[in-house]
């Protein structure tokens, strides 16, 4: 019997991470599969590697934000948008301490591919098997949008991105899922968004398909993470404790980023960072 912990969204954050590979070996998985999105904004980054590292997951998918790791390393994001300062100052610190080969690792991940378990093909993808970021696939759109996962033939499509756990159908019955958000899993609604608990997905197959499916929410101790972020000096740290309080982000707020820009003079590190 197969037990697999499929998860995804871990966004740096180490403490999620251990409790939800601790609650997985609890309970059972004997694989692992990610669809993406390992590190920032959180402090983990060496350490978050390692764990990845030593689960050997059987499939990686590549994610927007990996992509944001691998562009603003390299000195590739463009710096003419607050939010895009925010993306290469962030990946700069990641690079400070990343392990050589990572980064290399992470730009060969593929960001979809067609797996089987089984007589069942399931399609695993970030977001779209064709495109790792956008709003395509949120939780709530029509059943149309989500056919998008299933060509190929799948039987069923696994996806992450959007940071909210799912199950549901396509137009033709054809199921969909989405283990949620290791490190930032969000909600519109404020009572369902105060649970802030790591999530993955828990799959069990035998011979005859899929055995069981669990939901799992693991809590894990935000302090602890919250002491990590300030004891790594994080770029961005007042938004990442808001974060770990409230459970909101603030990628896109241009406003308020902007101020930290000017506050910490985040573009002036981006830019000295490209000239070394």
């Amino acid at each position: 019997m197969k037990q697999v912990a499929v998860f995804s969204d871990v966004h740096g954050n180490t403490t999620a991470f251990k409790a939800m590979i601790a609650d997985a070996r609890a309970n059972g998985a004997n694989e692992y599969w990610f669809l993406g999105d390992l590190l920032m904004p959180g402090p983990g980054v060496a350490e978050i590697w390692r764990l990845l590292q030593e689960l050997q997951p059987t499939h990686l998918i590549r994610g927007n934000w990996d992509d944001l790791v691998i562009h603003g390393i390299r000195g590739d994001i463009d710096l003419s948008r607050p939010s895009h300062i925010y993306f290469a100052r962030l990946a700069q610190f990641v690079g400070e301490t990343l392990p050589a080969g990572a980064l290399e690792a992470m730009a060969n991940w593929p960001i979809a591919k067609q797996i089987e378990v089984g007589n069942l093909k399931i399609n695993l993808s970030h977001n779209l098997p064709n495109l790792n970021m956008g709003q395509a696939l949120f939780p709530t759109n029509e059943s149309e949008k989500f056919d998008q996962l299933l060509v190929n033939g799948a039987d069923l499509a696994i996806y992450a991105h959007v940071h909210h756990q799912l199950f549901r159908y396509g137009t033709d019955e054809r199921i969909v899922l989405n283990p949620g958000s290791v490190g930032e899993p969000f909600n519109g609604q404020l009572k369902l968004q105060a649970d802030m608990r790591a999530q993955y997905l828990l799959l069990t197959f035998d011979d005859q398909g899929i055995a069981d499916l669990r939901f799992r929410h693991v809590n894990y101790q935000r302090e602890h993470e919250r002491k990590l972020a300030i004891q790594a000096d994080l770029p961005y740290l007042e938004l990442y404790l808001r974060h770990l309080k409230t459970g909101r982000v603030y990628t896109h707020n241009q406003e308020l980023i902007h101020k930290l820009n000017e506050k910490y003079h985040y573009k002036a590190d981006c830019e000295a960072y490209r000239t070394k």
